[in-house]
């Protein structure tokens, strides 16, 4: 079992920024992807951003160049540096963590991003 634990959202302008972290915790031996999606109210959960073990990139279009993932894997962390917030990045942001053995996905419990315009 993987707990994780979210940190960072909030109410900010547009133009803001924001740092949302994850921390994973528990059978983390195993840990390979970890990302953040977004839930915006009355859509579905769209992948933001993704960080393999061997740090490939996968970003959402809409936030090519604002927003920024990383990981410390001493620290089991996952970040996301979002810049230049704009009122459609409002939403939950869920982080996601996926095992290799087994192979599983684990899903945080949500942070809420609210740009104001």
């Amino acid at each position: 079992q993987v707990q994780l634990v979210e940190s960072g959202g909030g109410l900010v302008q547009a133009g803001g920024s924001l740092r949302l972290s994850c921390a994973a915790s528990g059978s983390i031996f195993s840990i390979n992807a970890m990302g953040w999606y977004r839930q915006a109210p009355g859509k579905q959960r769209d992948l933001v951003a993704r960080i393999t073990s061997d740090y490939r990139l996968n970003y959402a279009d809409s936030v090519k160049g604002r927003f920024a993932i990383s990981r410390d894997n001493a620290k089991n962390t996952v970040y996301l540096q979002m810049d230049s917030l704009k009122p459609e990045d409002t939403g939950v942001y869920y982080c996601n963590v996926q095992t290799t053995v087994p192979q599983l996905s684990y899903w945080g419990q949500g942070t809420q991003v609210t740009v104001s315009s």
